[in-house]
């Protein structure tokens, strides 16, 4: 875990190196390391067969096997360590909502022992003053973001008003909207396809370029903050829309554990059901802890042809085969 990563010129916070053991070796920019599917079924006819620790071999001994069933495995990321420096506050972090929360437990301590989880994956990505839109969001959904302070004093170029061309700051954007201010913060970003124009115009002390050339456009959004129960799910709260729309960020109140698990149902492990309780699904992934709850961000996925069950964090997930419709959703961490 890295708190801070340069990553060819861009800055990633708390990033997760990943080193993967794969063979034969590869590892091209912009491919994949890997295909999904059964392991070892794609490999040279050189390597005569063998599969071992799911990886192309050469030879057979008695430590080789027959190719085995693809099955799916929780990776457990590494809590970060705790820093002798607190990095700079968050302008627009909100405080926590005020509602009635239970008196705080502590949990069984074999439930901390056993089969815990900690996910410290963020949806958001933390870019910089100069960081264009183009060169950081790549597909059809664009996560949130965090932007430094001090973004009126740089220098990158701002296209368009409202709707902005996607070569402009991401940053220097937001301030031109005035969905943040030089304080720096977290906002949304949607993508809105080609406009015929863009128009200049001076605001919140960013002037922005005109183009009078069709190009294509994003839009800047506040971080939209909602407080929900231990039962709320995405089903009643997430769209699931074409163009992608923003979930709001959630906070979820703790002690979720404790709620009623055929009311409060957790159905899957890492991608879940859109039926099953966001608050302890965060719980069961270990994005958040049940005795502290707090801020998660909600991505909805495509549907899942079946979710898996699995016991994490003192929550026991169902599992779920061909449900008619419905969608899945990620949880990730706030940090």
């Amino acid at each position: 875990m890295c708190y801070n990563m340069n990553v060819w010129g861009q800055i990633w916070a708390k990033a997760v190196y990943l080193v993967c053991n794969y063979s034969p070796k590869g590892n091209w920019w912009g491919h994949a390391p890997y295909k999904h599917g059964t392991p070892c079924s794609s490999c040279p006819p050189s390597y005569g067969g063998g599969c071992k620790d799911n990886l192309c071999y050469k030879g057979q001994d008695d430590n080789s096997y027959p190719l085995q069933e693809e099955t799916e495995e929780n990776n457990f990321i590494e809590p970060e360590v705790p820093r002798t420096t607190n990095p700079r506050a968050r302008a627009s972090r909100p405080e926590p909502p005020s509602f009635p929360a239970p008196a705080p437990t502590q949990p069984p301590a074999e439930d901390l022992q056993k089969n815990e989880m900690v996910n410290t994956q963020q949806m958001s990505q933390l870019v910089t003053c100069d960081t264009k839109l183009r060169d950081q969001c790549k597909g059809t959904t664009c996560n949130r973001y965090e932007c430094p302070a001090g973004c009126l004093d740089a220098t990158g170029k701002v296209v368009g008003t409202v709707y902005y061309e996607m070569q402009s700051s991401v940053c220097r954007a937001g301030l031109h909207a005035g969905v943040i201010d030089n304080d720096g913060g977290w906002m949304d970003v949607t993508r809105q396809g080609r406009k015929d124009f863009f128009i200049k115009s001076y605001k919140n002390g960013v002037q922005s370029l005109g183009k009078y050339q069709s190009a294509n456009s994003f839009t800047v959004s506040r971080v939209t903050v909602k407080a929900i129960t231990c039962e709320t799910t995405v089903a009643q709260l997430c769209p699931y829309e074409r163009p992608v729309k923003h979930c709001p960020r959630l906070y979820c109140p703790r002690n979720c554990v404790e709620e009623n698990p055929h009311i409060s149902r957790v159905i899957g492990t890492r991608i879940y059901s859109d039926k099953s309780s966001i608050c302890r699904a965060a719980v069961h992934a270990g994005v958040i802890r049940n005795d502290v709850g707090g801020y998660i961000d909600v991505m909805p996925v495509d549907k899942r042809k079946h979710y898996i069950a699995s016991y994490q964090n003192g929550i026991s997930s169902e599992s779920l085969q061909n449900p008619p419709g419905g969608k899945a959703f990620r949880v990730f961490a706030v940090i």
